[in-house]
């Protein structure tokens, strides 16, 4: 199984994609955090996540997978890809049979954009999913989305990965059902993933006199950071942010409704759902305006 996995990563670094070792059988990446990192190797200079550290170097390749049958991750940026995942509705005791999965979500997307379902390179996942890979379109920088383009669809590109092809769990395999080359994302997908122009009401608050120049720079510094937030981090990253920047609201510096725009947009594309970012800015914002009177009028 190892000759296997080794086999798989270097075919998928002869493309151009970058990998990494995710523990066996699993979906997690193996390499250390930054709680535990060593600060030698490739850490010589300060500790580098798994997306810094993925690579197309065969010689690195045979090295990590040389004695574990480490599953594969493809870091999506780097390797110039988007990865359109297409799950399937999670069984629980009870619930209704009638959800439907990704693949017939996205099929409707098509239908409703009058386009085909693009023939790309597609992967079954071991749950009974698909990934459809696609290559970014030149100069464009797309981050990773969930539930944007609908029900039990995600994406992901920067700050992303993707179990690759070759990779088992205990669930199943992942397969190459269309070998086709990855082709470049679609115009109306891109449209669709595209990431938001900063709204009119939050550029104008940004250079209101009525605002202090302190709490724009926080509002800016805020949403830059739940943006970039990683994997596992957004959702905290997010609620911290709202509390950051309560105490503005309360003060009368920031108009609530501005806040709130911004860090939902922010957590959208980070890759949080709608409906998860509305209910943490919410509560975040809420806790830090009971903490925080408002300021004495002279």
């Amino acid at each position: 199984m190892s000759t296997h996995l080794l086999t798989a990563a270097l075919v998928a670094a002869e493309r151009g994609w970058h990998v990494f070792p995710l523990r066996p059988a699993d979906k997690r990446p193996a390499l250390h955090g930054e709680s535990v990192c060593p600060l030698i190797g490739d850490c010589a200079g300060g500790h580098r996540k798994w997306e810094d550290r993925a690579t197309t170097d065969p010689d690195r390749i045979r090295r990590a997978w040389a004695d574990r049958p480490f599953n594969i991750g493809l870091a999506t940026g780097p390797s110039g890809l988007v990865v359109v995942d297409l799950d399937m509705p999670k069984r629980k005791t009870n619930s209704s049979t009638d959800t439907p999965c990704g693949v017939t979500t996205f099929q409707a997307l098509c239908e409703r954009a009058g386009q085909a379902v693009p023939a790309t390179y597609r992967t079954r996942t071991a749950s009974g999913g698909h990934h459809l890979y696609f290559t970014t379109p030149p100069g464009a920088r797309l981050a990773n989305s969930a539930g944007r383009l609908g029900k039990l669809i995600d994406t992901r590109a920067h700050g992303g990965y993707v179990v690759a092809a070759g990779s088992f769990t205990a669930t199943g395999p992942y397969t190459v059902t269309d070998p086709t080359p990855p082709a470049l994302l679609p115009e109306w997908l891109y449209a669709l993933l595209a990431p938001r122009q900063p709204s009119r009401g939050l550029m104008a608050v940004a250079s209101s006199p009525k605002a202090s120049r302190y709490a724009a720079a926080a509002l800016r510094a805020e949403t830059a950071t739940v943006r970039a937030a990683q994997e596992g981090e957004r959702d905290w990253t997010l609620l911290s942010a709202a509390r950051a920047l309560g105490r503005f609201i309360s003060w009368g510096d920031l108009p609530r409704s501005v806040v709130e725009e911004a860090l939902q947009e922010a957590g959208e594309a980070a890759g949080l759902s709608s409906r998860q970012c509305r209910s943490t800015v919410r509560s975040g914002l809420n806790w830090s305006i009971a903490r925080n009177p408002q300021r004495r009028t002279a």
